[in-house]
């Protein structure tokens, strides 16, 4: 097919989906290194990729309402692309595309589509179940002609967030990074949990910190981890930005947390993840390159919620009901940890 001369790609949150988006850009520069794309994102997650080579980022606020629509639209008057990637199906972004000319709009198949998603495109990605969400996302260059057959990231971290990661984990004392919060407060694990899992990785010689942003919540979650732990860890927390949390990453040989943006940087720079899944599938939404780590028990709560095994549930069926982290135990975490580490010869 011949190449198109420009997209326009939307995804506009949330971290973990934009990461997601990442190897698509690439494959598109790849097959295409002349096609112009350009990519409306969110104030936030533009923070963390708006760096990404040969592509240009307009911002769209969410917070501004209808303003950031216009101011969107603006930019972008007076301008057709060849296709539109219309990655997003919530109502707003669905407004927000139809300001947007292009003659391809390519969306979601019908299964994936909601609030009048269907009415703002005129081609879909293949329909079928069963995938990860990033494969989903990497799909959305096949009505163009196209194949991801490679996911690589390549996200830049810039040298003064790799020198501040160095100075907050000098040496070569392996770190178990964790990052207990998920903007989804039912996929959260309890905070004394995660204190009896760094404790047990300081005895096993490990260095622990915590990690997170700014918020009232994640600065509360962080507060009962350091009060329920023996050994006190390092604590970033609201310290970091995104590009510095990377770096940390890149330093860090494993990171424990929930369904969470941070679980998808970890994987992005090769960082082991254990990501403590009941709430959610961790074969649609957990670290891509690897799940070895995970704790999962999505089927033992789908069968204690919803009184069917996984398998019958719609695929990307989330089970956040309360007290569902809770299936998760200490020694399920421990075992997990125990593993990873032995794997990478850390122990």
């Amino acid at each position: 097919m011949t190449a198109a001369a420009s997209i326009c790609l939307l995804r506009t949150s949330a971290i973990g989906d934009v990461t997601h988006v990442v190897p698509l850009v690439r494959t598109l520069q790849r097959a295409w290194p002349q096609t112009s794309l350009t990519w409306i994102i969110g104030k936030l997650e533009r923070k963390l990729v708006g760096d990404l080579p040969g592509v240009e980022f307009v911002t769209f606020d969410k917070a501004a309402g209808w303003a950031g629509m216009r101011a969107v639209q603006g930019t972008l008057k007076g301008r057709r692309f060849d296709a539109l990637l219309q990655m997003q199906v919530a109502m707003r972004s669905n407004l927000l595309s139809l300001g947007i000319k292009a003659d391809q709009r390519i969306g979601y198949d019908h299964a994936r589509s909601k609030d009048l998603h269907s009415l703002v495109i005129n081609e879909r990605i293949p329909a079928r179940t069963g995938e990860h969400v990033l494969d989903a996302i990497g799909s959305f260059c096949e009505p163009l002609g196209l194949k991801q057959t490679q996911v690589r990231w390549d996200i830049p971290i810039p040298e003064e967030a790799h020198l501040w990661a160095a100075k907050q984990l000098p040496g070569d004392v392996p770190t178990l990074l964790v990052s207990p919060t998920s903007s989804h407060g039912l996929r959260n694990w309890r905070p004394e949990r995660y204190a009896a899992v760094m404790d047990h990785a300081v005895a096993r010689g490990w260095r622990t910190a915590l990690v997170g942003g700014p918020s009232t919540f994640e600065r509360e979650m962080a507060d009962a981890v350091l009060a329920a732990c023996k050994s006190p860890p390092l604590d970033l927390t609201g310290k970091d930005t995104l590009k510095k949390l990377m770096a940390l990453l890149g330093r860090a040989p494993l990171l424990l947390t929930p369904d969470s943006g941070p679980m998808h940087m970890a994987n992005a720079v090769s960082t082991k993840v254990l990501g403590l899944h009941a709430a959610s599938n961790p074969d649609r939404s957990g670290p891509y390159s690897d799940r070895r780590w995970c704790v999962n028990k999505y089927d033992e709560a789908a069968r204690k919620y919803l009184d069917k095994p996984a398998s019958e549930l719609p695929w990307g069926s989330k089970i956040e009901k309360p007290g569902v982290m809770d299936l998760i135990s200490v020694d399920d975490v421990i075992e997990r940890y125990e593993a990873a580490a032995q794997a990478m010869h850390l122990l």
